[in-house]
């Protein structure tokens, strides 16, 4: 099932304008927590830049949104990136753009534009996706199935993952949730019954939107 729109992975982007050095951070994560502890880990590690600004949007519904200027004229870096994010109906995420000043003011308009201009791009760097429910079914079965097994999975209904070997085979089954019970069948067929369910999670999974 579908959960809600993000990126899929972390970006980063540089941006010049008027000799001012914008670079974009853009994490996925799964909290306000998480969220504000990456913005902190980037204002440690850019502690010399002139400004980190971040812009945080969590919750299936974007719930929570939070923004910072950090120093900024208000409202000209952080609700910008943040409105501009919301826009494109993203959450669980969080962006920081660092800002090294590089002697020419901007003006609150330039401003605005640079901030949300490095924002975007650090969302392009990391790609969108949509995050849906997951399922992890782990099995035990035996050697005579693993080439079948990989060759279904090249097939796109599940992933298989972490595969052990010893005198037997142990690995994941992953799947989007709504395809669980074709999984489980795919595996009770090929086996004749023979694989061992040994556990069973759920969890998310995202699929990366491919670019228009």
């Amino acid at each position: 099932m579908f959960l809600y729109n993000s990126i899929y992975e972390y970006g980063e982007a540089e941006y010049l304008v008027e000799k001012s050095r914008f670079i974009a951070h853009a994490m996925p994560v799964e909290s306000l927590e998480e969220a504000k502890a990456y913005a902190a880990s980037v204002r440690e590690e850019y502690r010399d830049a002139t400004h980190n600004v971040p812009a945080i949007i969590v919750g299936a519904k974007q719930e929570v949104q939070w923004a910072s200027d950090d120093g900024e004229p208000g409202g000209t870096s952080g609700l910008p990136m943040l409105k501009m994010i919301a826009g494109e109906g993203l959450t669980n995420l969080a962006v920081v753009v660092t800002r090294y000043f590089g002697g020419i003011k901007l003006g609150t308009g330039g401003l605005a534009r640079a901030y949300t201009a490095a924002a975007r791009l650090g969302l392009d760097a990391a790609g969108r996706c949509e995050v849906m429910d997951s399922t992890l079914l782990r099995y035990e079965f035996d050697y005579s199935y693993l080439s079948k097994l990989q060759n279904l999975a090249g097939e796109g209904k599940f992933e298989l993952t972490d595969p052990e070997y010893s005198n037997v085979v142990r690995a994941g089954l992953r799947c989007l949730t709504e395809y669980e019970n074709e999984v489980r069948g795919i595996m009770t067929n090929l086996t004749s019954g023979q694989a061992v369910l040994l556990s069973e999670e759920r969890g998310i999974i995202r699929v990366r939107k491919t670019a228009k």
